[in-house]
């Protein structure tokens, strides 16, 4: 049998961009997603921590995808073949890896995920010491390692090279650590909670977590088999979980995606609550509580305007990020705010921990019902969306807008006809082949017809 060479020539990899706004991401075992440059990886990671003579450590995690064995170990001996120790912990959420990176003092963390996208896919992410995503500025330090060539003639020998260890706890420690931060004096009993996990990463961890804290927990997703992870279950398709709800009478859905970071909630009545919702509801709980740093709420440009009209009840400003939960972080670390996230569910509770939790997110907003005593539907009716209309492109090559006149032509139309009532946004995917234009304005049916006509002239700019 003949096989197809998939690795581009050198030339290619020494000057092709790897990380995009979430990591490294691609089919697996196709490059950038081969197990050469997951050890490659490895090695400019275990280069750039080294910074004292003890013993370095990084903590490395993975979703349930097939190819999750061959990157982890791939990655595992690129960072031994450095002299830096590794802790596998199997399938976890990335908050997960977070949290241990930083409660365990590691130098490091890694985790083996493609999010939300197919089985087919995977990627590669990596957290600081501090357990926050890695800047730009640093993920450009390791493509510039690996490009260069600088530290292939490094070579630890004997007792310096690296020693790998599986942590058989981690599970157990990442769910003392999300009960945690559930209110003492509050309990999930009396409450029915239907969770899908996707067939991910928390198929275990959130379902332990909602029973230990007293909950009636109906799974979904949870029966992960490396091929049927994101497979119409999860946040990005909610039906199955919002039929589920209405069958058992639950107080509410929680729905996850592959590696736990997002969170998508449906009510009691089977309606779909996303992140601008959430995001709502736990600011106007933070205001009560007098909790809510400087008054400000941080999303991405993907929010809806209704939340900017929600939150302004309290006298809170929306400070808008571009779209990506690291830039949502960053943005809340440099001006010292404490809530932030994205309508797709990424939500960050930075009281609380460095990154989107999807299961963490849950239980905030948990709080909120059970302090208030009314049910979600009730909780959730403070926000009143903009009718949007978001339609995805498939894409051949990315260009800069201005590179598409006639694109350009279309989208100034439409804002003019939309005028101040309504907003364009055309944006290429961070991780996936993808352009995604985004019509904000109070009528439905022309949302759709405007998104229609920038998604074709698009395609023909980008797929010729």
């Amino acid at each position: 049998m003949a096989y197809r060479m998939n690795m581009p020539p050198k030339e290619e990899r020494t000057t092709q961009k790897l990380f995009g706004t979430d990591g490294v991401r691609g089919k697996a075992n196709v490059y950038p997603m081969t197990a050469e440059v997951a050890m490659q990886l490895g090695r400019a990671l275990a280069f750039l921590i080294r910074n004292g003579p003890h013993r370095h450590r990084v903590i490395v995690g993975k979703d349930t995808r097939l190819s999750g064995y061959m990157l982890e170990q791939a990655l595992a001996a690129g960072l031994t073949s450095m002299g830096v120790d590794v802790e596998l912990v199997g399938p976890l959420p990335t908050p997960g890896i977070s949290n241990l990176t930083t409660s365990m003092r590691a130098d490091a963390g890694a985790v083996i995920s493609a999010s939300h996208n197919p089985y087919e896919d995977n990627g590669i992410k990596f957290f600081w010491r501090d357990g926050f995503k890695l800047p730009d500025e640093t993920e450009g330090k390791i493509e510039e390692l690996l490009s260069t060539g600088a530290i292939d003639s490094i070579r630890p020998t004997a007792t310096k090279i690296g020693r790998a260890f599986r942590m058989e706890d981690a599970r157990g420690r990442y769910i003392v650590f999300l009960k945690a931060t559930f209110p003492r004096e509050l309990t999930l009993e009396g409450l029915t909670i239907v969770v899908d996990c996707a067939n991910g990463a928390a198929y275990k961890t959130a379902p332990a977590v909602l029973e230990e804290l007293g909950a009636k927990v109906i799974t979904l997703g949870v029966s992960p088999d490396g091929k049927n992870i994101n497979h119409k279950c999860g946040a990005l398709f909610p039906e199955n979980l919002a039929r589920s709800v209405i069958k058992h009478g639950a107080h509410l859905g929680i729905a996850l995606d592959g590696d736990a970071d997002r969170l998508i909630v449906v009510d009691e009545k089977g309606k779909v609550v996303d992140g601008d919702a959430i995001m709502a509801i736990c600011t106007g709980e933070l205001m009560a509580r007098k909790q809510l740093k400087k008054k400000v709420l941080v999303s991405t440009v993907m929010s809806n305007i209704g939340l900017e009209r929600a939150v302004a009840r309290w006298g809170v400003k929306v400070a808008r990020t571009r779209v990506g939960d690291r830039y949502v972080v960053e943005e809340m670390r440099r001006n010292g705010y404490n809530l932030g996230g994205e309508q797709s569910g990424h939500l960050i509770f930075l009281d609380h921990t460095t990154t989107g939790d999807g299961t963490l997110a849950a239980l905030q907003l948990l709080a909120v019902m059970c302090r208030a005593g009314k049910p979600l539907s009730e909780l959730a009716s403070i926000f009143e969306p903009v009718p949007q209309t978001l339609v995805n492109v498939v894409v051949k090559q990315k260009k800069e807008l201005g590179e598409m006149p006639e694109v350009m032509k279309i989208i100034k139309s439409v804002e003019q006809k939309l005028g101040n009532s309504g907003r364009v946004l055309v944006r290429f995917s961070g991780t996936e082949p993808k352009v995604r234009v985004l019509i904000e304005g109070e009528d439905a049916t022309r949302n759709e017809a405007y998104a229609k006509d920038i998604a074709e002239a698009l395609s023909k700019a980008c797929n010729r």
